[in-house]
């Protein structure tokens, strides 16, 4: 969930261009599923942290038929919050030490 926040950080996309950014984030790593991410998506919506954008490129450079989603600025604190969070888990972890 956190990866689709952050896929939409950098401007908005469909669908289709957020698995593909995701992949891209995460070198292959985390591969979605169209719908696991709608599930997500809707979820998203909902919780105010992503809304769909009105603006659409120019129809004969895309497909009609798909949904721009762009994150909101609460949408945006809490993927500030959620990085920053798991910063801090990293932080409290002892390096490995030789015995």
């Amino acid at each position: 969930m956190f990866q689709v926040l952050v896929a939409l950080a950098d401007g908005e996309k469909h669908g289709y261009g957020v698995i593909k950014e995701v992949a891209r984030r995460t070198d292959g790593k985390v591969r979605l599923r169209a719908a696991t991410l709608y599930t997500v998506i809707r979820r998203f919506v909902d919780d105010g942290f992503i809304q769909e954008s009105t603006a659409r490129p120019d129809p004969a450079l895309d497909d009609e038929r798909r949904r721009y989603y762009r994150l909101t600025d609460r949408g945006r604190a809490v993927a500030v919050a959620e990085a920053r969070r798991m910063a801090e888990c990293f932080d409290t972890l002892e390096p490995d030490r030789a015995r």
